[in-house]
Parts: structure tokens; sequence; C-alpha cells
């Protein structure tokens, strides 16, 4: 039996690029929960080609919202050549019924149970409607991600591993929370330890954790039996990790060299609005500079667009993450994702534009309150640009900042990114 897994491209970008940041390890670790008398292939859209002609038995296609229209293009080809696909993903969980449309089956959350259980149905031609795995179970003694399928070369960071699942916050824009159930499960620390011996080099790694340090206990512990690795690694955050001294200087000692963390807004109502309530805008600078002082360097996410926003928001966002020296940012404006709180209140409200996916990854899908939609994009796309300006990026970084030559190419690469936007 064979078997082709995919990851879709983005919607309305099928150009194959040189090099993309992580691989897609979900995928990864459906195949290592294949039997191993199943051959499989593994195609990443974004870096790879797919042959629709290749001779397979069965598609496994995962689906972001994102890339959901060009996951059921795909789907459709190989079904109209009479291949059997099965689709998954966040998309697909959230919305089975619209996935049916274009699968034979489709696996609803987590796999570790129901794959295998597919995986044998298909080879005794029962394959059902529909798979969803119940209870979220321990992650224990799960199998290490077939890495050995990713397209070699095309990841700027190829070392990927996921330690937790969930995040214990349930901020109203996410879909993390829904999609786990409010869950936050740890592996154990001796089964990620045992991960990293499976690497085979690569000077950094990255954790997909939504929130490395959602429990604090475990990240501890973690980063205690990293230490003696060495590496170098990059992971997400909540603001909550400066408030721990001990947590920090153990992130730090491990190897921590960078955190991806959100606050979101820099406004307390907006925070209050979608139920951010661990940050506070008043204790920024001090988190931000108590975390800079361990040499750890930070990528701010922020959402502009919120209903409490005016026209005045991206200016203030864009000097407070300048005058706070963010190595890197990243401006987003709302996206109501199907799953979230968000996205069933927009909808509630009729603000939603469109519900055609490839319109999702980038455009402004909804109604602004107090701003235009043109408003928003505008702002959004100076705010981008603006940031990674080279006198902002030399201002910020300036030329004594440690790994200061990947923090400049991790800023002229946003930079190039950007310039691009309509």
């Amino acid at each position: 039996m064979k078997l082709m897994l995919i990851a879709p491209a983005i919607s309305g970008n099928r150009r194959k690029l040189k090099k993309v940041l992580v691989p897609p390890l979900g995928l990864g670790m459906i195949a290592a929960l294949t039997p191993p008398d199943v051959e499989v292939s593994l195609i990443d859209e974004n870096v790879a080609a797919i042959d629709f002609q290749e001779d397979t038995d069965l598609v496994g296609i995962t689906v972001l919202t994102i890339t959901a229209q060009r996951a059921y293009e795909i789907a459709d080809i190989f079904r109209d050549r009479g291949i059997k696909v099965v689709l998954g993903g966040i998309h697909a969980s959230f919305l089975p019924d619209e996935a049916s449309q274009h699968a034979d089956s489709v696996v609803i959350g987590e796999a570790e149970e129901t794959w295998p259980r597919l995986i044998a149905d298909f080879k005794a031609n029962r394959l059902q409607k529909k798979y969803e795995q119940g209870e979220r179970k321990p992650l224990n003694n799960l199998p290490v991600p077939r890495r050995d399928l990713f397209a070699r070369g095309s990841y700027l960071i190829k070392n990927t591993l996921a330690a937790t699942r969930g995040c214990p916050y349930s901020c109203s824009f996410c879909s993390v929370s829904s999609f786990f159930g409010r869950t936050y499960r740890c592996r154990p620390v001796q089964d990620v330890i045992s991960e990293l011996d499976t690497f085979d080099g690569g000077k950094y790694f990255f954790f997909v954790d939504d929130n490395i340090i959602g429990n604090t206990k475990f990240a501890k512990e973690l980063f205690r039996a990293m230490i003696p690795y060495k590496i170098q690694w990059f992971g997400q955050a909540s603001v909550t990790i400066a408030k721990d001294d001990e947590l920090l200087e153990l992130a730090a000692a491990s190897g921590c060299i960078g955190l991806l963390m959100g606050f979101e807004s820099i406004s307390p109502a907006n925070l209050a609005s979608v139920g951010k309530k661990i940050n506070i805008v008043d204790e920024y600078q001090a988190v931000i500079r108590k975390i800079h002082s361990k040499g750890i360097g930070i990528h701010g996410f922020f959402i502009t667009g919120l209903d409490g926003d005016k026209e005045d928001i991206f200016e203030r966002t864009v000097r407070f993450a300048q005058k706070m020296k963010l190595e890197s940012a990243g401006f987003a404006y709302p996206m109501p994702l199907p799953g979230t709180e968000f996205y069933d209140s927009m909808d509630k409200e009729g603000r939603i534009i469109t519900k055609e996916w490839s319109r999702y990854a980038d455009e402004i899908v909804f109604e602004p309150k107090l701003m235009s939609r043109q408003m928003l994009r505008r702002g959004h796309k100076w705010a981008s640009q603006e940031f990674f300006r080279l006198p902002s990026i030399l201002k910020r970084l300036g030329l004594a900042r440690r790994n200061l030559g990947l923090l400049w190419a991790i800023n002229l690469g946003w930079r190039a990114h950007y310039s691009q936007l309509r």
C-alpha cells in the first residue's frame, strides 16, 4: 500500500519557494503513526510540486483555513482519478461537514488512536466517513516524527519538536484552546530529551509548542535536562516567563536565544476584549527588559484593528516596538478563524465579509469597528514596512548584539517579504 501525505501551499501561492521556516511536523507525526508496511511519501507544496499522476493508494491532506481552498482542489483532483482522500487538521476538524464534500474520510482532532484504525479500515475496504478521537490522551510514548521524509535543504530551521499540546489561556481569537479542549498536556521530559538525541545536526532548534512555559514545573524540569546539550533554541512563550526568575534563568541556561511572544495590543481595553488577561500593558517594558537582560531576543506579535483601535494605533504600536528594541515583530490584523470565539462573535454580528477561504491568506475579511477595511490594510502595510526599514533595523539591533548575524538575516528576510505587500 502507498500513502501520500500533503501539506498544501497557502491559497493562491503555488510557486515553489527556495526555503520556508519549518517543516510540516504534524504530517511527520502522521507518517510515524502509519504501520511500517505502508510506503509513505510526504509533499510540502510550499517547496515542491505535487505529482498528481504519481501511483498511490491513499492521499492524506492537512487543512488550515488559509490552505483550505487549495486542499479541496488537490483532494478533488485525486478523487477524480478514483483515489481515496482523507482530510484532517484544524480547519477540517472544526468544519467536518464542509471537508466531507471533498473527502472520502475526515479525521477530527488528534490522530494517535484514529489514524492507525483508519489505515486498518482502508486496507479492509471499510473506510468510515469520519474518525474522531473522543478522549485526549496523555502524551506518553509518542513516536518520533518521520523527519526523513522532509525535503532536504528546504527549511530555515529543520530541527523542530513539540513538548506540549494546548495552552492554559483562552484568547478569543486563538483556535488552540478550542482544538485541544482548553487542556495543557506535557510529554514526559525524558521522551523529549530522547527525541533531541535523534537529530542529526543543525545549529538551531524550534519548539512548535503554543506556549512552552504553560506548566512552569514541567518547563523548569525540561530546561534543566536540556542544559548539557548546549543547543540554541527558539520557542513561543507568554509574558509570564518574566515573572518567574528561576524559569527565565533556566530558559537562558538551556540555550534559549529567542522567544515569540504575543503582546497582542498596547491597549488595555483591547486586551480585555479578547480575553488576554495575563498581559498588562504597564508591565510590557519591564517584561521586555528583563528577558533581554538574559540574552534572549523577542519577536513580538501585535494585532492592530481590534474594536478599540483607531487610525493612530499603527504608529503607536510600531514606535513602542522600536523603542523597546524588539529584535523582530509581526503586525497582524484580526482573523476570524472558524472554531474561535472571535469568529462566532463576528459572524453573529454580520461583520464577516466572506467565507471564501482563499481570501483569508492575505485579505481583511471582516468589518473593523472604528476604521475602514482600506484604512486597516494601509495601516498594516505601513507598520510592517516601517518596522523593517534599514534605519529601524540598525537602531534596534545595533552592531554589538548577541547572534547579530542571525538577527540581521531574520530582519532582512522580513523586510523582503513585507516589501511585496499590496
